[in-house]
């Protein structure tokens, strides 16, 4: 892919992990657990997209996971990631269907096969939004990911910390998963 997408451009095609892993708390059972998880995962190219004298390069993305043999997954995320070669900034904004959206950034050299991107509640540039009933019940905090490259493979590692009513002190919600290209 050309060098216009810096770093995204490793992550342009279709994805899919069998390896993941979730650990949340399961209302269901009172306890925090750690669940399995397949992924599957598409990132398309486009730009470039201008603001004034800002140019980005972008990957429109859809993805989805699911536990065990279920039908619909347990979660999904519709997004983009965004390069800018002037700042080496890289940015992922994304929505999750349970009301909340995160636009997470960080800075990278464009042949970087790593990179870290943070998000805060209320941040001046990184920000979470989310709808009311998580504020009071489930609040996220923060957002960090660690992504890293290799050959056809990449993986990633989230922290989410949460304020949540069954827990006094913050609770680390953490994903992970490596995903193979299959287109």
């Amino acid at each position: 892919m050309a060098d216009d997408w810096g770093p995204l451009g490793a992550l342009a095609g279709d994805w899919e992990g069998t390896g993941g892993l979730d650990r949340a708390y399961r209302h269901s059972e009172e306890k925090v657990i750690e669940t399995p998880y397949l992924e599957k995962l598409s990132l398309k190219p486009f730009g470039p997209v201008d603001n004034g004298s800002q140019s980005l390069y972008g990957l429109d993305y859809k993805s989805a996971m699911w536990r065990g043999d279920e039908t619909n997954p347990f979660h999904t995320e519709v997004g983009y990631w965004l390069w800018d070669a002037a700042t080496g900034e890289v940015m992922r904004g994304f929505v999750v269907p349970r009301g909340i959206t995160v636009l997470a950034g960080g800075v990278a050299a464009p042949d970087a096969v790593s990179f870290t991107l943070s998000a805060k509640q209320g941040g001046a540039q990184y920000t979470i939004g989310e709808n009311k009933y998580l504020a009071v019940n489930a609040s996220t905090l923060s957002y960090d990911v660690l992504i890293t490259v290799e050959a056809d493979t990449w993986s990633y590692a989230e922290t989410t910390m949460l304020q949540m009513k069954e827990f006094p002190e913050p609770f680390p919600h953490t994903d992970h998963n490596t995903l193979h290209r299959v287109g």
